[in-house]
């Protein structure tokens, strides 16, 4: 086979960056706690593609601007609710401990 997997892209370079946390994943949705590696592999194949994919998408959104925005995900996510509404929630808690940390730092400089 040339410098292409199987679904036409090439391999990545890094592997088992999701490793851990697959493991933990399936361990917690009822597989063993030393799930079959081959498992595991397939799961971060799959994962690793969903996020390639919606770089992507983003990236199409954005068109001919230079940086891919927040907002160019969301867009990509309308039509699923779930995970659009997971995003959100993401990024309200982002806010806060961004906001909890400013307070904090205030605090600490000033007191």
């Amino acid at each position: 086979m040339s410098m292409e997997n199987r679904r036409g892209r090439p391999p990545t370079r890094r592997q088992h960056l999701f490793t851990k946390d697959l493991k933990s994943l399936m361990y917690a949705f009822g597989d063993d706690v030393n799930p079959a590696p081959d498992s595991i592999n397939v799961l971060e194949e799959i994962v690793v593609d969903y996020i390639n994919e919606m770089c992507l998408e983003a990236a199409r959104i954005a068109g001919n601007r230079n940086k891919v925005k927040v907002d160019d995900f969301k867009f990509a996510l309308r039509d699923d609710p779930k995970k659009l509404g997971r995003v959100e929630e993401l990024l309200v808690l982002q806010k806060m401990i961004a906001d909890t940390r400013n307070v904090m730092k205030y605090n600490k400089d000033h007191f």
